[in-house]
């Protein structure tokens, strides 16, 4: 005698066939857990040289600047321009604009002046998804001052945004 299955409970064993596989390939295959960055803070009390530690600290991490855009000398990324020597250029790089007022408008205002022979695509640094508050991106501009030239950015700093 021939033992017949009807379809639904073909199709039943089938579902959970597949997914038993699955669940245990997902099991196997090992994963990668990711943790936010750690909260970075910041003092009123703070020097222009710990700005700028916690300003590489935020292009390393939360900022992800180095991670996935730029990149200082001729190593990593360059989806956008390099950042060697930065401190120095900003200064001259629009006329009329400090080196901290290039540097500012370039976080807040990234689409304001795009270096010729890269494309528009950085977004505001003040906005999500990296959301840098104002003492961030003093911090951010006094490191990015540093490549090239002497920081100069406190807390009191103004930046014009």
């Amino acid at each position: 005698m021939k033992l017949s299955v009807p379809m639904p409970v073909k199709m039943v064993l089938l579902v959970l066939g597949t997914t038993a596989f699955y669940m245990y390939l997902g099991q196997i295959v090992p994963q990668k857990e990711e943790h936010p960055p750690p909260p970075v803070l910041i003092s009123d009390d703070m020097t222009t040289e710990e700005l700028v530690e916690i300003g590489r600290e935020l292009a390393e991490g939360k900022g992800q600047c180095l991670a996935a855009c730029h990149n200082i000398g001729s190593s990593g990324p360059s989806r956008y321009p390099d950042l060697g020597g930065i401190g120095e250029r900003a200064a001259t790089t629009i006329d009329g604009l400090s080196d901290i007022e290039y540097l500012a408008q370039s976080l807040y205002e990234p689409s304001a002046y795009v270096v010729p022979g890269y494309e528009d695509g950085m977004q505001p640094m003040n906005e999500p998804p990296i959301n840098l508050s104002d003492d961030e991106i003093r911090a951010v501009v006094a490191w990015l001052q540093s490549l090239g030239s002497t920081p100069t950015v406190t807390l009191e700093t103004e930046l014009g945004y």
